[in-house]
Protein backbone atom coordinates (compact mmCIF):
# COMPACT_ATOMS: atom_id res chain seq x y z
CA UNK A 1 0.00 0.00 0.00
CA UNK A 2 1.35 3.29 -0.74
CA UNK A 3 1.73 6.33 1.19
CA UNK A 4 -1.25 7.76 -0.35
CA UNK A 5 -3.87 4.71 -0.09
CA UNK A 6 -2.46 4.32 3.61
CA UNK A 7 -3.84 7.96 4.42
CA UNK A 8 -6.96 7.44 2.84
CA UNK A 9 -7.47 4.51 4.91
CA UNK A 10 -7.12 6.52 8.05
CA UNK A 11 -8.73 9.44 7.19
CA UNK A 12 -12.17 8.38 5.95
CA UNK A 13 -13.19 6.26 9.14
CA UNK A 14 -12.00 9.11 10.85
CA UNK A 15 -14.15 11.77 9.24
CA UNK A 16 -17.20 9.50 9.00
CA UNK A 17 -16.94 9.17 12.98
CA UNK A 18 -16.06 12.52 13.67
CA UNK A 19 -19.58 13.25 11.69
CA UNK A 20 -21.58 10.52 13.42
CA UNK A 21 -20.63 11.37 17.16
CA UNK A 22 -19.63 15.71 16.82
CA UNK A 23 -22.71 16.35 14.34
CA UNK A 24 -25.92 17.35 15.40
CA UNK A 25 -28.49 14.64 14.72
CA UNK A 26 -30.26 14.52 11.09
CA UNK A 27 -33.58 12.91 12.89
CA UNK A 28 -36.11 15.44 14.36
CA UNK A 29 -37.90 14.41 17.59
CA UNK A 30 -41.25 12.63 16.67
CA UNK A 31 -43.58 16.05 16.03
CA UNK A 32 -41.26 18.34 15.65
CA UNK A 33 -41.32 21.38 13.62
CA UNK A 34 -38.27 21.22 11.15
CA UNK A 35 -37.63 24.13 9.60
CA UNK A 36 -37.68 24.62 5.86
CA UNK A 37 -39.55 21.49 5.57
CA UNK A 38 -42.89 21.25 4.24
CA UNK A 39 -45.11 24.83 4.77
CA UNK A 40 -42.74 25.83 8.00
CA UNK A 41 -40.71 26.64 4.57
CA UNK A 42 -42.89 29.88 4.24
CA UNK A 43 -43.95 30.58 7.48
CA UNK A 44 -47.04 29.52 7.08
CA UNK A 45 -49.43 27.24 8.59
CA UNK A 46 -50.93 24.32 7.04
CA UNK A 47 -54.75 24.63 8.24
CA UNK A 48 -54.22 28.86 8.03
CA UNK A 49 -57.20 30.11 6.87
CA UNK A 50 -59.55 26.77 7.20
CA UNK A 51 -62.36 26.68 9.31
CA UNK A 52 -65.90 24.39 9.43
CA UNK A 53 -67.51 26.01 6.66
CA UNK A 54 -64.90 25.76 4.16
CA UNK A 55 -63.76 22.19 4.93
CA UNK A 56 -67.33 21.87 5.09
CA UNK A 57 -67.53 23.10 1.25
CA UNK A 58 -64.25 21.29 -0.16
CA UNK A 59 -65.27 18.60 -2.16
CA UNK A 60 -64.97 14.93 -2.01
CA UNK A 61 -63.51 13.63 -5.34
CA UNK A 62 -63.70 9.91 -5.24
CA UNK A 63 -59.75 9.00 -6.67
CA UNK A 64 -60.65 5.03 -7.17
CA UNK A 65 -63.56 5.30 -9.83
CA UNK A 66 -61.32 5.62 -13.08
CA UNK A 67 -63.29 7.85 -15.99
CA UNK A 68 -64.33 5.80 -18.95
CA UNK A 69 -65.43 7.31 -22.37
CA UNK A 70 -68.01 4.34 -23.98
CA UNK A 71 -69.05 7.05 -26.56
CA UNK A 72 -68.97 9.78 -28.47
CA UNK A 73 -71.98 11.63 -30.51
CA UNK A 74 -71.78 11.93 -33.60
CA UNK A 75 -68.13 10.24 -34.14
CA UNK A 76 -67.59 13.13 -36.65
CA UNK A 77 -68.11 16.61 -36.62
CA UNK A 78 -67.05 19.68 -37.68
CA UNK A 79 -65.23 22.54 -36.36
CA UNK A 80 -67.58 24.78 -33.74
CA UNK A 81 -70.16 21.90 -33.26
CA UNK A 82 -71.35 20.37 -30.47
CA UNK A 83 -70.24 16.64 -29.69
CA UNK A 84 -71.84 14.75 -26.92
CA UNK A 85 -68.86 12.36 -24.62
CA UNK A 86 -71.09 9.49 -22.83
CA UNK A 87 -69.30 7.03 -20.64
CA UNK A 88 -68.58 6.38 -16.63
CA UNK A 89 -67.04 7.62 -13.66
CA UNK A 90 -67.00 11.32 -14.65
CA UNK A 91 -67.57 12.31 -10.87
CA UNK A 92 -68.92 15.81 -10.06
CA UNK A 93 -68.28 19.08 -11.44
CA UNK A 94 -66.11 20.18 -8.74
CA UNK A 95 -64.46 17.41 -9.60
CA UNK A 96 -64.15 17.43 -13.35
CA UNK A 97 -61.09 19.16 -14.83
CA UNK A 98 -61.72 19.31 -18.59
CA UNK A 99 -61.71 18.54 -21.70
CA UNK A 100 -58.88 17.81 -25.01
CA UNK A 101 -58.62 16.85 -28.30
CA UNK A 102 -55.50 15.44 -29.14
CA UNK A 103 -55.42 17.25 -32.75
CA UNK A 104 -56.20 20.66 -31.14
CA UNK A 105 -52.69 20.12 -28.58
CA UNK A 106 -52.66 22.55 -25.45
CA UNK A 107 -56.08 24.56 -26.68
CA UNK A 108 -58.53 25.10 -23.94
CA UNK A 109 -62.08 23.46 -25.18
CA UNK A 110 -65.23 24.80 -24.17
CA UNK A 111 -68.13 22.18 -22.86
CA UNK A 112 -70.18 21.87 -20.62
CA UNK A 113 -70.62 19.69 -17.16
CA UNK A 114 -73.93 17.80 -17.96
CA UNK A 115 -73.94 14.64 -15.40
CA UNK A 116 -71.56 12.17 -14.23
CA UNK A 117 -71.83 10.79 -17.45
CA UNK A 118 -72.21 13.21 -20.16
CA UNK A 119 -70.34 16.05 -21.29
CA UNK A 120 -70.77 18.19 -23.82
CA UNK A 121 -67.60 19.65 -26.21
CA UNK A 122 -67.15 22.33 -28.81
CA UNK A 123 -65.15 20.82 -31.20
CA UNK A 124 -61.74 23.00 -31.85
CA UNK A 125 -61.23 24.97 -34.93
CA UNK A 126 -58.12 22.57 -36.37
CA UNK A 127 -57.31 20.92 -39.21
CA UNK A 128 -59.66 17.87 -40.72
CA UNK A 129 -58.58 14.62 -39.67
CA UNK A 130 -58.88 12.26 -36.78
CA UNK A 131 -58.26 13.09 -33.75
CA UNK A 132 -58.88 11.33 -30.03
CA UNK A 133 -60.88 13.16 -26.69
CA UNK A 134 -59.99 13.32 -23.49
CA UNK A 135 -61.47 13.89 -20.22
CA UNK A 136 -59.72 14.70 -17.09
CA UNK A 137 -61.39 13.85 -14.11
CA UNK A 138 -61.07 13.30 -10.15
CA UNK A 139 -60.15 9.47 -10.71
CA UNK A 140 -57.86 10.11 -13.56
CA UNK A 141 -57.87 10.56 -17.32
CA UNK A 142 -60.09 8.37 -20.18
CA UNK A 143 -59.57 8.55 -24.44
CA UNK A 144 -62.36 7.86 -26.73
CA UNK A 145 -61.61 5.89 -29.76
CA UNK A 146 -60.79 7.66 -32.54
CA UNK A 147 -62.53 10.54 -33.92
CA UNK A 148 -63.18 12.24 -36.86
CA UNK A 149 -62.92 16.19 -37.49
CA UNK A 150 -64.69 17.44 -40.81
CA UNK A 151 -63.91 19.84 -42.78
CA UNK A 152 -65.89 23.08 -42.70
Amino acid sequence: MNPRQRLLFIVLPCSLMLTLFLAPSAHAEEGAIVDGAGFTLYDVKSIQGSDENTIAKDPVCDRSKQPKILTVEPDEAKPGEKVAIKGENFGTQECFHGVAFSAAGHAKIAYAFVNETTIEATVPDVRPGMSFIDIVAGGGNARSKAFLIQAK
